[in-house]
This record gives structure tokens, C-alpha cells and sequence, in this order.
């Protein structure tokens, strides 16, 4: 069953079987390592479902890579206190040049003073932008006028990675690399690899089909065990993803 707990670790001990290195992003910058994957999660809400995940890492000895938002549904101090305390890597999941509407100094004020207290648990040298699939802006966008490494960041997954070099995998839309419901999730990339779940990625694992350098994103609202949750959260990411659909569609044709 894909999007569960029990599967994600069958797709880690894979991974692990098969002699990937897990690092963080952060790690993954400063010396990456020749066969390795990042394990990135962009904790949108939900963010009890962040500890489930961490405690499947770390039963087969893995470090992630955790981006929080500064909203109530993602930013729970005991939650990030607990995955720090497990050795992962933490960072700010930015979304400030849309909630600032456009306005550059206000977002980056607003940024440098998020990422200050996301420092208060773990000396943050990576971001990761929210892609706010209902906002017309791009929060990336608020580097076109600031430069974040002049706050000590040392990547931006969609600025920092070459990938014609690294294979990205993503969930987003609860499906995989689904560029008919990512509204900003993708990159550009020379792979042509169609994931569809997360068998095909375990396969391709076991018959050594992907590349040696992978980055899997997942967000995770998106996983639980199997039952009710799971069911529920089946049928509203459907719902959701015909709505990003028609977004997607109405965009390109304005």
C-alpha cells in the first residue's frame, strides 16, 4: 500500500540494501557522497506525521532532512525538538514573499526573522521554499532581489542542485513527480524516469535503474498508516488535485 509507514521503510531498507548513503541536504552540499540519497521532508501540516517518519529513519540508521513552516499547522516546538534530537537536519520552509503580497523588504525582514528562531533549534544552513499552489507568487522570487547566503544559507534545493546530476523524486499531490498537479514542486532535469508508486521506485532500486545521486522529497501529511486516516486522505488529495489541475491549466492559458 504506498503512502504508508510500513512502506516507506521497505523502501529505506531498499535503498540501504542496495548501498545508498543517506545524508542530509546540508551534508549532501558540502561533500556529497558518490552514491547517495537525500531524504528532504517539506512538513506543510500534519506535522505529527513528521515523528512517524523520523522513527522509521532512524530504524535503519538514516538522517533526513526536515523544512518547517512558520505556521501553527507545521511549527510545533516539540516536534522539532524531537527531530532534531534524532540527528536530522532541520530548515525553514519560507512562504514570506507571499504572505508579504509582493513586498520585498517586508518578506525578507519577515524571513530573517523566522530563520532566527528556527536557529534557536538547530543552526540552519538550508531552505526550502513553499510552493502556496494558491498564490499567484513565487516566493522564490524574493531572491531575485536579496541574496540568502548573505544570511549564512548555504542552498536552496531549487537554486543549488544540478539536476542533470541528481534524479529528484517528489510526492507532491500525494503521486509521484506529477507535473499535472505540482503547481512549483518540479525541476528541470535530462532524466526521463515515470515514477507511478513507490513499488516502481523500490524495483528500480533492487535492479540498480536509478541514478547514483537522489533526492526524494515527500510531505508528511501525506503518509499514515494504513485505515480511516489514510482512506481520508486518499480522497481529499484526489479532490485537491483536480483543483491544482484546472489552476495549472488556467494559468498557462491566461
Amino acid at each position: 500500500m504506498d503512502f504508508t509507514f510500513k512502506k516507506y521503510k521497505e523502501l529505506l531498507e531498499t535503498l540501504k540494501n542496495r548501498n545508498y548513503t543517506f545524508q542530509t541536504f546540508e551534508d549532501f552540499i558540502k561533500d556529497p557522497a558518490k552514491k547517495v540519497v537525500v531524504l528532504r521532508h517539506d512538513v506543510d501540516r500534519r506535522s505529527i506525521h513528521s515523528i512517524d517518519l523520523a522513527m522509521v529513519e532512524k530504524s535503519v540508521n538514516a538522517r533526513a532532512t526536515y523544512y518547517f513552516r512558520i505556521v501553527a499547522e507545521s511549527n510545533r516546538k516539540d516536534i522539532i525538538t524531537e527531530i532534531v534530537s534524532m540527528g536530522n537536519e532541520i530548515g525553514y520552509h519560507y512562504e514570506d514573499l507571499g504572505y508579504s503580497k509582493g513586498n520585498y523588504k517586508s518578506a525578507y525582514n519577515s524571513f530573517i526573522k523566522n530563520l532566527k528562531y528556527f536557529r534557536s533549534f538547530y543552526p540552519v544552513k538550508t531552505i526550502s521554499m513553499h510552493g502556496s499552489p494558491k498564490n499567484r507568487i513565487d516566493n522564490r522570487d524574493l531572491w531575485n532581489k536579496y541574496d540568502y547566503k548573505k544570511s549564512g544559507i548555504i542552498a536552496e534545493p531549487y537554486f543549488d542542485v544540478n539536476y542533470d546530476d541528481v534524479f529528484y523524486i517528489t510526492d507532491a499531490g500525494r503521486s509521484w513527480n506529477n507535473r499535472t498537479v505540482s503547481v512549483r514542486d518540479k525541476v528541470k532535469t535530462k532524466y526521463e524516469i515515470e515514477i507511478k508508486s513507490i513499488n516502481q521506485i523500490i524495483e528500480l532500486v533492487q535492479q540498480d535503474k536509478l541514478p547514483k545521486k537522489l533526492i526524494i522529497n515527500t510531505h508528511p501529511h501525506n503518509w499514515s498508516n494504513f485505515g480511516l486516516l489514510w482512506i481520508y486522505i486518499f480522497v481529499w488529495q484526489n479532490i485537491k488535485n483536480v483543483v491544482k489541475y484546472i489552476l495549472i491549466k488556467y494559468r498557462r492559458n491566461e
